[in-house]
Parts: structure tokens; C-alpha cells; sequence
């Protein structure tokens, strides 16, 4: 079955743009015109991703994106003006899982929905034992869950999210640098996308770490990369 998207965005040339070029590459696509609209078209079908627009009239993108993320981790693509890195880093921060800078060719736009459903795509098995414990968190490899000591609930992480700390987890007590990271997850084409990295690594320290600014799960080393240590025994 095709992957269903949905393209939030109120001008009219880049919903058709979008729609034709995602269902050339055999995507279903639904299409809403402002945040509101989107949630309701969201909430009532599957949706596989969301290509969502900032500036939009009754509820813009970063609304839009905080709300969908209260319940879902659904892959979001936020879609901002050239130059506004603010937008960019506000939308990593609210959980989106990447962006596109308007304007944009087919052929971008095809790479970063297809690199996005790849981070998506994450898998639930292990050849080795269904669960990981550092400290006080434990991984279940077998629903690729995140659980924190004494909370009832897994930690809400992305897909992309869940797969940079699968990075770690399988790579205990070795440096692991921003470029591999960013090759790794997001594909070459993202090497030096450092700041798509730093917001990800600081959602992640936000949601697993007791004290998000002296982390113990995901460790900062200067001018080298990040580890997560090993614990004593």
C-alpha cells in the first residue's frame, strides 16, 4: 500500500507542486490549507508524514507541529523561507523531523521524504538480547521503546530520535563525531548539518536525562563528538 502524505501549506502553486511531484514518486497525498484543517484531516485517516508549511493563516506550522506531537510521532517535514534558520531551529525544537527551504527542487524534495521514511522505518529486531540498560533507562529492542525508571509510560521519542540513541546504545564507551551522526541518520547529503544534530541531541537529553545540562546517557566530548559512557558494574 502507498505511503499516505499529508501537504499542509496555503498557496496554491506549492500544494499542486508538491501533490504532482509526491504522487509521481507513488505517494497517496491528501492536501489542507491551514493548521486547523490539518489536524482534523490527521486525526480522521493514517497519515505516514506530514509536509508542513510555517506561515499559515489560523493555526501556522509550529502550532500545528506542537499540537500533532502532544499524541503522535507521525515523521513531520516543516517547510520554511530561505534564510529564516530561526524557523528552522523552532521547528526541530517543537519535534519536527527535518525541514525544506522554499524554494526547492523535485529532486530535494523526493531525497528528504525518502530519507525521512528510511529514519522512520526503524527496526524491531535485535540479534541480541531484547533489552539495554544504562542507569536508569532500558531499552526494549523488540517494540523499540525507551522507558525511564519508575514512569508508566515509554519516552515519546521520533523515529529519528530513537535511532540517534540506537547510535549510542550500540556503541557504548566509543566517540561517535558529528559527522558520523549525521551520515548515519540523515544520510551524506547531511554532513555538515550541524544544526539539525545539536537540536536533536538536546531533545533527546530533554526527554531521557534527569539533569538535561550534566547528562549521563549522552555525553558531550569537546572538539571530538558524543558517547555514551560505560557504567561501572
Amino acid at each position: 500500500m502507498a505511503k499516505r502524505i499529508l501537504v499542509v501549506d496555503d498557496e496554491s502553486r506549492y500544494q499542486r507542486l508538491l501533490e504532482a511531484n509526491l504522487r509521481t514518486d507513488g505517494y497517496d497525498v491528501i492536501t489542507a490549507s491551514n493548521g486547523v484543517e490539518a489536524i482534523e484531516l490527521f486525526s480522521s485517516q493514517p497519515i505516514d508524514l506530514i509536509l508542513l508549511d510555517v506561515m499559515m493563516p489560523e493555526l501556522d506550522g509550529f502550532a500545528t507541529c506542537e499540537r500533532i506531537r502532544e499524541y503522535s510521532n507521525v515523521p513531520i517535514i516543516m517547510l520554511t523561507a530561505k534564510g529564516e534558520e530561526k524557523d528552522r531551529v523552532r521547528g526541530l525544537d517543537l519535534g519536527a523531523d527535518d525541514y525544506l527551504t522554499k524554494p526547492f527542487s523535485a529532486t530535494e524534495l523526493l531525497a528528504r521524504v525518502r530519507a525521512v521514511f528510511r529514519r522512520a522505518d526503524v527496526s524491531t529486531s535485535s540479534a541480541q538480547a531484547r533489552y539495554f540498560t544504562h542507569g536508569d533507562i532500558r531499552v526494549d529492542f523488540a517494540r523499540a521503546e525507551v522507558w525511564r525508571d519508575g514512569e508508566s509510560e515509554p519516552v515519546p521519542l521520533s523515529a529519528t530520535e530513537y535511532r540517534i540513541f540506537l547510535q549510542f546504545v550500540h556503541s557504548v564507551g566509543k566517540i561517535i563525531s558529528a559527522e558520523e551522526l549525521l551520515t548515519s541518520i540523515w544520510g551524506p547529503e547531511y554532513r555538515n548539518e550541524k544544526e539539525i544534530l545539536w537540536v536533536s541531541i538536546a531533545r533527546l537529553r530533554q526527554k531521557l536525562e534527569k539533569t538535561p545540562h550534566s547528562p549521563t546517557h549522552i555525553v558531550t566530548r569537546t572538539g571530538l563528538g558524543y558517547l555514551m559512557p560505560p557504567l561501572d558494574d
